[in-house]
């Protein structure tokens, strides 16, 4: 499958692909964080991403941030980030 840029494909334990359109990112004490949402299906869904990757991955790993505390304050990055741009 072709990537965009701005998206993600990730691969369920099924094997299923889903894709994330990206659409916002920072860098918060070091370790980079995805705001995306999905862009197939009924459902839109909106997740905080963590990029986990070490060194010698070949490619980006990242893990949906699950722990509240984390959650919470990158949320309200994410909230100041976006406040001037018009989300449809």
């Amino acid at each position: 499958m072709g990537n965009k840029p701005d998206e993600i494909v990730f691969t369920t334990d099924d094997g299923e692909e889903v894709v994330f359109e990206v659409i916002e990112q920072t860098r918060l004490g070091g370790v980079n964080y995805l705001l995306v949402c999905t862009t197939d299906g009924e459902e839109e869904e909106a997740l905080i991403l963590k990029d986990i990757s070490k060194d010698t991955d070949a490619e980006a790993v990242y893990d949906i941030v699950d722990d509240d505390a984390e959650f919470a304050y990158v949320s309200e990055v994410f909230k100041e980030l976006l406040d001037d741009i018009e989300l449809y």
